[in-house]
């Protein structure tokens, strides 16, 4: 059952941004072909991505951009590590795209290190300026701006979620690749401090590939549960990973949004993904208008979603609190 208004949630993003009602209603088309890059995160199979890509298309037509009459959109995918964004950004770089809109923070790493001219719009990057990425967050300098993914205390909150409807655990692994995720640590960090609190173990389990996640579950034991959190290599295996959890009956909660736990996983929590594609749209409407990033301020995320696996739930023996399920923006039954 959903909650979430999605007029008020893209009115409050354009808002947050700084732009008239008129702008976002009325935005005046151009027959000059312009072009943008995207760097995507995600594999071109994956529904979740393509999901992604088809908002934003939809956002920019709204805004008078239409693919094919007056913008070319040329897209890399499966950008999971600095070293895959540097080959590819180079590819993009090369069509010489007016703007560029990253996804992660892999490619936006290596967008930095490969111009300092073609403006970059990123999503889903942890704390741009302690990586280096941006000045600050109010004036971000340069050629790059965005909008950030969940601040680090999410790990906290993830933990909290997790013991709420799994009250007997003591220990948790917390799942990320390093190389797809240089955020992650930040993450971690902050639930092994509230681990600490409230007496879980929080240990990091880092992963490189498909054959690192099975010999995570197989050593958790009754009491233990894991954290998901998000980036590529995560992403491009979370069938394994939600398989894994049901055989292993591990309580897991995902860090990379609704469609996980709509796949069977037992819980997500993370920001509303196409509120913010949506939102990344309208900044690179307006670069492509002639702003600069260096003018638009880094946003922070203000919609969350929230999402239950009933199912899941009872499979693994979990009762749900009703507190619970009243949060959630939505119930998988």
């Amino acid at each position: 059952m959903r909650r979430r208004d999605f007029i008020t949630q893209l009115t409050g993003a354009a808002a947050a941004i700084g732009l008239s009602g008129p702008h976002v209603a009325l935005a005046q088309q151009t027959d000059r072909m312009r072009r943008i890059g995207v760097m995507e995160i995600g594999r071109a199979d994956d529904p979740v991505a393509q999901v992604r890509t088809a908002t934003l298309r939809e956002e920019l037509e709204r805004l008078g951009w239409v693919a094919g009459r007056n913008l070319a959109i040329d897209i890399r995918w499966s950008i999971a590590s600095i070293e895959t964004g540097q080959r590819l950004s180079r590819e993009l770089l090369s069509l010489s795209p007016d703007a560029i809109l990253s996804v992660g923070s892999p490619s936006v790493k290596a967008l930095q290190q490969a111009t300092a001219t073609v403006p970059v719009v990123f999503i889903f990057v942890v704390e741009p300026v302690d990586l280096g990425v941006v000045q600050s967050l109010a004036h971000p300098g340069g050629n790059i701006t965005g909008f950030t993914y969940v601040e680090r205390t999410t790990g906290a909150k993830w933990l909290a979620l997790l013991r709420e409807i799994a009250p007997g655990i003591k220990h948790v692994a917390y799942v990320f690749s390093p190389k797809a995720a240089p955020h992650g640590h930040f993450l971690y960090e902050s639930a092994q401090t509230a681990g600490g609190k409230m007496g879980v173990r929080v240990d990091l389990a880092p992963v490189e590939g498909t054959a690192d996640f099975e010999p995570i579950f197989a050593h958790l034991g009754a009491d233990g549960g894991v954290i998901i959190g998000p980036d590529a290599v995560v992403d491009n295996n979370l069938p394994l990973i939600i398989d894994l959890a049901a055989r292993y009956r591990v309580p897991a909660i995902y860090g990379g949004g609704g469609a996980t736990a709509k796949a069977g996983g037992l819980m997500s929590y993370n920001l509303d993904q196409l509120a913010t594609i949506r939102a990344a749209a309208l900044y690179l409407d307006r670069v492509l208008r002639g702003e600069k990033p260096a003018d638009l301020p880094v946003q922070q995320p203000t919609k969350f979603e929230y999402v239950i696996n009933l199912k899941t739930a009872k499979a693994l023996g979990l009762a749900v609190p009703l507190t619970m399920q009243t949060a959630a923006d939505e119930i998988i039954e």
